[in-house]
């Protein structure tokens, strides 16, 4: 499949997880030029374009933090030479882990204004950074924001991350009226991601988190960043050009709480 022949492609958060999936996915599909956007993982993210470069494509390395609209513009800028941009993923996102949703002390207000700095107010600003290439694609440019599943049904690893989740979600529906005809915007709803998010956890937490995930869902599968992938680069590929405003859950059904597929 080379349906991304010739495409200009930025992805924020790039350096691991579902962001280098997406990467090499779209470089696999003919992308021309993918820009790899880190913050802080130099090596990673080499790493990233490695791999896009092995598949074909070029890659052009960009570090910058999505909080900052100069970084954006940075961003942007990366793609600027071929003078359209046909896909932003709107990848880079962050978290504090506090779990427990009843404990109301273990975040504050400086971890709210800190996620959503990174996780809705980046995706705007990189948005609005990218939006005349986006507008110079010869069909509709196309963004995906990476949202989750934390977002729909308001749990995931804290209150800040869930609150901003929704708040990208709802973004997304505000944009996608906003900039049609000539940009598609839509989001792609992950739920469990094994990705080195989790790095930090010991091997024996881990392994039970990924048991518990494949548990909680009709599918009984631990979601890798490569099953995850696919369904967001869907949302930027001509196969959907008439999808605009959507949200796709790509949960293995954890949404559906466990609930039995069977009629008995």
């Amino acid at each position: 499949m080379r349906d991304f022949d010739s495409f200009t492609v930025v992805i924020t958060g790039a350096s691991t997880g579902l962001g280098r999936a997406i990467a090499v996915e779209v470089a696999r599909r003919g992308a021309g030029l993918v820009v790899v956007n880190y913050a802080r993982s130099a090596d990673e993210a080499a790493e990233t374009a490695r791999l896009v470069e092995a598949e074909g494509s070029k890659a052009v390395l960009v570090q910058g933090d999505v909080a900052n609209d100069e970084d954006c513009k940075k961003i942007v800028a990366a793609a600027e030479p071929t003078g359209r941009i046909d896909a932003l993923f709107n990848n880079a996102g962050m978290t504090k882990f506090a779990p427990n949703h009843a404990d109301l002390d273990a975040v504050n207000a400086e971890d709210f204004l800190k996620l959503y700095s990174v996780n809705v107010v980046g995706a705007f600003q990189m948005v609005r950074a990218a939006r005349a290439l986006l507008e110079a694609a010869p069909a509709p440019g196309a963004v995906v924001n990476t949202a989750s599943i934390a977002g729909v049904v308001g749990n995931g690893s804290s209150v800040p991350y869930a609150a901003s989740k929704g708040a990208m979600t709802t973004m997304t529906l505000s944009l996608a009226r906003a900039l049609g005809p000539r940009i598609r915007v839509n989001a792609v709803n992950p739920g469990f991601i094994d990705t080195p998010w989790f790095k930090n956890m010991p091997d024996e937490s881990l392994e039970r988190l990924r048991a518990g995930a494949a548990a909680a869902t009709p599918l009984k599968v631990a979601s890798t960043a490569e099953d995850i992938a696919g369904a967001a680069v869907f949302l930027a590929s001509p196969a959907s050009r008439h999808v605009t405003g959507e949200t796709l859950l790509v949960d293995a059904g954890l949404h559906l709480g466990g609930a039995s597929l069977s009629m008995r």
